[in-house]
């Protein structure tokens, strides 16, 4: 779907939802850390979190679930995280457990 022209939060890249690919997208320094998911009525169901190895330990995946929990926040949706990256990440930021289906 493209690009969104937004102002992230802490002034970095934005966050989007590639609905023909079933992922949420950040694109970093012309690499893309996505998560897949698959929507389930008022549930995402995030099945796979995964950034270049070159992106791996500089916060980029983090960044990449912030949007996520934005954008599920904004829909009014519930997350069920598959992933074990996703599912460990919302545990260590627990003000996003409410978004926990």
């Amino acid at each position: 779907m493209g690009q969104t022209d937004g102002e992230p939060a802490g002034g970095g890249q934005a966050v989007t939802d590639n609905r023909a690919m079933g992922r949420f997208e950040l694109a970093v320094g012309g690499q893309t850390v996505y998560a897949d998911y698959r929507r389930n009525g008022p549930t995402l169901v995030i099945s796979y979190v995964e950034a270049p190895p070159s992106l791996r330990g500089t916060g980029a995946a983090g960044r990449l679930m912030e949007g996520v929990m934005e954008a599920a926040r904004a829909e009014g949706l519930k997350i069920v995280p598959l992933c074990s990256y996703a599912a460990l990440w919302m545990r260590r930021n627990r003000r996003h457990t409410d978004l926990l289906a």
